[in-house]
């Protein structure tokens, strides 16, 4: 018998499970690598694809009234002066993040240190969800900001966990304008790259919409069924 530290990083019976899924499909066993078909039209690409940057900001921020979701505009220097003002209007006193350098590198530690905050520790996995579970809000920087959906994109990773931005009462996206994309056909294509090159990609791509929502029953649109009630995007000028 294989201990568990002979399996780390196997997959065990894999060839008996394959060969067992292709004969009950009837058929041999597909063992080339399928090609990617290259297609003559590809209108995914061509979404927004001649928008600025600031047209993609003005289409991120009118689907942004269609998720219910606030939108602050700010530039680098005044970005603690809007986070305040964020968190302030959520009536925030207790605040979990990332612990992710972009809060130190665009200048926000100082804003951050006026509230109790519980930054998120890999090594305390049951502490951290249980500091989400209490904070008024969850604050995380957009990976990746899909302009059409109106959507941030965040990689979770060692600091990073999913819990900040699903468990608050409240949750603020600092949005750096360097990040807005048309579509979700960006992200998958930077993603796609990143696996190409080699890179390490996040254990777990989160997409957000907004404040959490459902509308399962006769299509009656309800928000906050299942995560924060209220979100804010911070769209920050970092060029």
């Amino acid at each position: 018998m294989s201990t568990r530290d002979e399996l780390n990083g196997r997959i065990a019976n894999r060839e008996q499970f394959l060969e067992r899924l292709a004969k009950s499909f009837g058929r041999d066993r597909i063992m080339e690598k399928p090609a990617r078909p290259n297609r003559e039209y590809k209108p995914q690409w061509e979404v927004f694809s001649g928008l600025t940057s600031d047209e993609l900001v003005e289409v991120l921020k009118n689907q942004c009234l269609l998720v219910y979701t606030e939108v602050i505009e700010t530039e680098k220097a005044e970005l603690g002066a809007a986070l305040k003002e964020a968190l302030d209007q959520n009536d925030c006193k207790s605040i979990v993040t990332w612990k992710d350098p972009r809060f130190a590198e665009f200048g926000l530690n100082g804003v951050l240190g006026q509230y109790k905050v519980s930054e998120w520790n890999s090594e305390d996995r049951i502490g951290s969800i249980a500091a989400a579970e209490q904070a008024d809000v969850g604050i995380t920087f957009s990976d990746i900001t899909l302009a059409e959906s109106a959507t941030v994109v965040l990689f979770s990773s060692e600091g990073k966990g999913r819990s900040v931005s699903l468990l608050p009462r409240n949750y603020i996206a600092v949005i750096p304008k360097s990040t807005i994309v048309p579509r979700i056909t960006q992200a998958a294509a930077e993603i796609d790259r990143r696996i190409a090159a080699g890179e390490s990609v996040a254990s777990c791509v989160n997409f957000i919409s907004g404040p959490s929502n459902s509308a399962d029953i006769e299509m009656s649109l309800v928000v906050g069924v299942h995560g924060p009630v209220h979100a804010t995007y911070i769209i920050v000028a970092d060029a």
